[in-house]
């Protein structure tokens, strides 16, 4: 465990020290400002909860969008600058080095997420939502970048160009979304099966609405997981290579 904080510590700092972390949790917090006052803030009257729903619905794409684009500084830039070589030559477990790469990016899109919680609170000034609604939403919402992060964890283990990996996590995100539409016109059981992969249409929805249900808990944790999982059995393959 002394291992994993280590490359925790080590890559928060390097989150910190190097202006591309900065640009990207800019880009984010201005994406949930942008499009808070464009979709959830409208001329027509709506009802508190409405407007707090519609702010959920895009923060979760935000949120997936921002672990997409920290998925380029994992394991794809060891290998695209060579400082490979030092971790694989350390007495660190392949296991400990998804694991801190993973935890450190977590930490940083957690903080930058959670910064966004002003932008809810100012449906106070005209208006009454439950805090748990917030609370719920914004679960759903870490969740939601923890499991999009996870992926872009395994994609970034596949390559060594961080771009390609931005764009190889893309894909994998578009295509478990993709699933919902193609399971609304296949038939049972192949509906139930498409529709239940969907990381932000289906498992998501009920955080939106300030429900929590323990199920939709269970799948983001096996998909953060398997993921990392992957990330682990792929970088063991590449280590004796």
């Amino acid at each position: 465990m002394s291992n994993v904080l280590l490359i925790v510590r080590r890559e928060l700092g390097s989150y910190l020290k190097r202006p591309s972390g900065y640009f990207i949790a800019a880009a984010i917090l201005l994406l949930h400002g942008l499009l808070f006052n464009a979709f959830a803030i409208s001329d027509q009257e709506q009802l508190s909860a409405d407007v707090l729903r519609i702010f959920l619905y895009w923060g979760g794409i935000v949120t997936m969008l921002g672990g997409i684009l920290f998925s380029m500084r994992l394991l794809a830039e060891e290998r695209w600058t060579g400082t490979d070589v030092l971790l694989f030559t350390s007495p660190i477990r392949e296991g400990e080095i998804v694991l801190g790469k993973y935890l450190s990016a977590l930490s940083f899109l957690s903080l930058v997420t959670l910064a966004s919680a002003y932008l809810p609170a100012l449906i106070f000034i005209n208006g009454r939502v439950s805090v748990g609604h917030i609370a719920s939403g914004y679960l759903g919402m870490l969740l939601l970048g923890a499991s999009t992060l996870a992926i872009g964890t395994f994609a970034s283990s596949l390559t060594k160009n961080p771009f390609f990996a931005v764009i190889l996590s893309a894909l994998f995100v578009g295509l478990l979304e993709l699933c919902w539409p193609l399971g609304q016109i296949a038939d049972p059981p192949m509906r139930e099966l498409l529709s239940y992969v969907a990381l932000h249409t289906k498992h998501y929805a009920q955080f939106q609405r300030g429900l929590f249900q323990l199920s939709d808990v269970v799948f983001y944790a096996g998909v953060i997981y398997l993921s990392l999982l992957a990330a682990t059995k792929v970088l063991e393959s590449q280590r004796w290579r």
